[in-house]
């Protein structure tokens, strides 16, 4: 019964949850394919830049970005709140990784595409997105899905900002009742919410099928 009282609570971090999801997602996916056309530009310099930026986020931990934002720079006077804080960290890191699955999902479509619909005096836009990016779109998306899924989770950390999201509920409430069951209870939520959210995908990615 106890638990049942806590419900509101656990929505209530839920909605925090679900909004740095949602948010990240908003900012991270179309900021994802400049990144990977910079990353595959013949310039050098511009690829070398795109290079590094995804090896730093997807080699260092994102609990470590979150911490270096939040207590680092404001040491040189760069002042975040905590949210906005989360929003930076995950945005940043996510978008090299989803650079990087669009990127080789770019790669794997054959250049004869390319050739052929400029033969055809189709223009580059036009061709890249009524061609290209949805035979891409269809590649990535089984990858794209398990990130996706991945950052329901990973929204967990926020914990270090001192943000109420799910899970740092479900640890107030287990240390107040001496109880696991609102660890089980989180658990459950988010089983609930990343299955809803790998079955959306899945439908996108019948919606791509044609291709």
């Amino acid at each position: 019964m106890e638990i049942i009282k806590l419900m509101p609570r656990f929505f209530e971090g839920l909605q925090i949850t679900l909004a740095l999801w949602a948010v990240t997602l908003v900012l991270s996916l179309p900021l994802a394919f400049p990144v990977a056309f910079l990353r595959s530009s013949k310039n050098r310099i511009i690829s070398a830049a795109a290079k590094y930026y995804i090896d730093i986020m997807r080699g260092t931990p994102l609990l470590l970005q979150m911490c270096f934002i939040f207590f680092g720079l404001p040491e040189v006077g760069i002042v975040f709140p905590r949210f906005t804080t989360a929003i930076i960290a995950f945005v940043i890191n996510y978008t090299a990784y989803f650079a990087e699955i669009f990127r080789s999902g770019l790669k794997s479509i054959d250049k004869g595409q390319w050739e052929a619909g400029q033969m055809l005096g189709i223009s580059k836009p036009v061709l890249f997105f009524k061609v290209i990016l949805p035979q891409t779109i269809r590649t990535v998306i089984p990858a794209v899905t398990n990130e996706v899924t991945t950052l329901v989770k990973d929204t967990s950390l926020v914990y270090i900002l001192g943000l109420g999201d799910l899970l740092r509920q479900g640890k107030i409430y287990a240390n107040n009742l001496t109880s696991l069951m609102p660890f089980i209870v989180v658990g459950v939520i988010y089983f609930v919410v990343i299955t809803i959210i790998s079955k959306g995908c899945e439908k996108i990615e019948k919606s791509f099928s044609y291709f």
